[in-house]
């Protein structure tokens, strides 16, 4: 009797039960892949489940991954067996270390994301598409890693795959960018960016890596716009020729192909446009992380540099191509182009500001004179619009935006600006050719204090800028500075003349005060004749100028407010076409208010072109392509 009780109790107990768990939990369960765990997703489970391989799987993995495509080329199985050949080869590959399985991975991947027939493509929702796309980004990276695991290398040879193997081939070419050759081909896809406010990552296909740029040999790194230790975002694409077929016979043919994310943002593979993967904001983090530049931003203050090239310099990130209206930012006071890099890397994340525009830096020695800074960037701007376009067939390039921060504001300014003699009369008595000490001298002085209007510079935008003086400059800590801070070596030995002989010539508190040349410091105090004089002088007409104010949100009445260095009345412009208070502290440049700011100018700038006619970014690009018959660019 309790044997037959016993058996109505077991039979009473269901083999089959639901229970319900949190959303947290149920999501993991269904989203865990090879990627995110040492599990297979259960897409590819249930798949070798039905064909009864699943306990193999954990017993023999090289056995049932060689059943399982028996099964595909016999035409027993289709996309779903494709999958979960793609899925458990990276599972092995990363449990074995074997190569093999890992460009087995990308191999399968492949023939799954571009199937024989058009009803066999996975559909858009598929949460396998995207799968797949990581799981071939990722095989590619192991399947042609370095030695170390550190890098990708891009080297053309067989290799075997578990059931065959594949002749890759490489084109060198696509390993020189501009000027530069790249190098260190980085996967950045488990790289931790630390200290940069957003990490901006476009999802496709590829896998996208931070290569080194090195100058090609003969090249002049201080005349290349390209900046000496540039990173750049790249994507390497494997391409199958006939993978089905392939993977058939155990004998395929492949390219390793890299495009750069300057260049090229979508590709055609197997009659498909596809975006690439790409990470844009890896390169500024690792071309960043340890620079010297840091030690720079005080050391250039005081005229020593630190950098291990002269400056000032204009550097871009990337070569120069037509079609691009050029973005020139002005770092301020002991500062650097590196306090940039998250509203460069925000503004770059906008596809259409992306495809318009390229960004440059000047860079320089804040401790400098500010009219001797002014003529340095004036220069350095007119001799790149030459070397870039020399012909002066690109007008996308003649609508330059200058972007200026602090003292960055005020040497901007002068890049549109027409001062006829008013400069010249707030610090001199005479007229130039009066003014003692060497020709060279006196024409250094007459192209730094009268100015004109560099023709192509089309609208400014000032940040945090004190353009009436800031009030932590003061006569006792500019008279310590002016016994530590360097100036420029040629600026002094021309100007010893003038330096003996000032007091006759020039007023007190401006260009010779005391006998010595002023810094960038003295030329910032509020009062002073300079700063008066360049205040006075309106920004040239038809150039658009914005002002972007920051106040500490310790005031409550703006007007009444200051950022910690530059109070608002010093920075308000009348006359701006825009004007716009962030609440922030004067190194504002990474605040988002202050860069959705810029990213607005910039649309309003690029809208106002189309407008008028002008035709910039890739449109610009393919109708000089049309025209000339070549590839645009240099």
């Amino acid at each position: 009797m309790v044997w037959i009780l016993a058996l109505l109790g077991l039979a009473a107990c269901a083999p089959i039960k639901v229970v319900r768990v949190g959303s947290p939990v149920a999501y993991r369960s269904m989203t865990q892949n090879a990627l995110s765990s040492e599990q297979a997703s259960e897409w590819s489970r249930n798949t070798v489940n039905e064909w009864g391989l699943l306990d193999r799987f954990d017993d023999q993995p090289e056995v049932a991954l060689g059943e399982l495509r028996e099964i595909v080329t016999k035409g027993r199985g289709g996309k779903n067996e494709l999958f979960a050949l793609a899925e458990f080869s990276l599972l092995h590959a990363q449990n074995t270390g074997k190569r093999p399985y890992h460009l087995a991975a990308a191999v399968y991947a492949y023939a799954f994301l571009f199937p024989k027939r058009t009803e066999d493509s996975p559909g858009p929702l598929d949460p396998r598409t995207r799968l797949a796309a990581d799981i071939y980004n990722r095989a590619i990276t192991t399947a042609f890693a370095s030695l170390d695991g550190g890098t990708v290398e891009l080297t053309p040879g067989r290799y075997s795959l578990p059931f065959g193997d594949i002749e890759v081939t490489v084109d060198p070419a696509q390993l020189y960018w501009g000027d530069r050759q790249l190098v260190d081909l980085t996967p950045v896809a488990e790289l931790e960016v630390r200290g940069m406010r957003n990490r901006h990552r476009i999802s496709g296909l590829g896998a996208a890596l931070s290569a080194r740029a090195i100058p090609q040999k003969g090249v002049d790194v201080q005349r290349s716009l390209i900046a000496p230790a540039a990173q750049v975002a790249t994507t390497a694409v494997f391409r199958l020729q006939d993978v089905h077929s392939g993977i058939s016979t155990g004998r395929l043919r492949g390219s390793l192909d890299l495009y750069k994310a300057s260049e090229t943002e979508t590709i055609m593979m197997e009659g498909r446009m596809v975006q690439l993967e790409i990470d844009e904001t890896t390169p500024i983090a690792a071309q960043l992380a340890g620079s010297p530049i840091w030690k720079q931003e005080l050391w250039g203050f005081f005229g020593r540099s630190a950098v291990g090239f002269p400056l000032p310099t204009l550097v871009s990130l990337e070569p120069y191509l037509l079609g691009q209206i050029p973005v020139v930012f002005v770092h301020g006071t002991a500062s650097s182009p590196a306090r940039w890099a998250d509203m460069a890397n925000d503004l770059r994340a906008d596809p259409w500001i992306r495809q318009r525009y390229q960004f440059l830096y000047f860079y320089y020695d804040t401790g400098n004179p500010i009219p001797y800074s002014g003529m340095l960037l004036r220069d350095k701007l007119m001799a790149a619009v030459e070397r870039m376009d020399p012909k002066g067939r690109d007008h996308c390039l003649r609508e330059m935006v200058v972007v200026g921060h602090s003292q960055g504001g005020l040497i901007t300014k002068l890049t549109a600006v027409d001062t006829g003699d008013r400069l010249w009369n707030t610090v001199a008595r005479v007229p130039p050719d009066q003014v003692p000490g060497s020709k060279q001298f006196r024409t250094l002085l007459s192209r730094a204090l009268f100015v004109k209007p560099v023709p192509f510079v089309r609208r400014l935008v000032f940040i945090a800028t004190p353009h009436r003086g800031s009030f932590l400059s003061g006569e006792w800590l500019n008279s310590m500075l002016r016994g530590i801070v360097r100036l420029p070596a040629d600026l002094m030995s021309q100007s010893i003349g003038a330096l003996t002989q000032g007091s006759d010539f020039f007023y007190g508190r401006t260009l010779m005060a005391g006998g010595q040349l002023p810094t960038a410091a003295d030329n910032m105090t509020a009062g002073n004749p300079f700063l008066e004089g360049l205040a006075g002088i309106p920004v040239a007409d038809g150039v658009p100028y914005h002002s972007i104010v920051a106040v500490k949100e310790s005031f409550p009445v703006v007007e009444e407010g200051d950022d910690g260095v530059v109070q608002y009345r010093s920075a308000h412009l009348d006359g701006a076409a825009s004007e716009l208070v962030v609440r922030s502290s004067h190194s504002t440049q990474s605040d988002p208010h202050t860069i959705q700011e810029v990213r607005r100018i910039l649309h309003l700038h690029g809208d106002s072109l189309e407008m008028a006619g002008l035709e910039c970014g890739p449109s610009a690009r393919r109708s000089d392509k049309r025209r000339t018959g070549a590839p645009p660019g240099l």
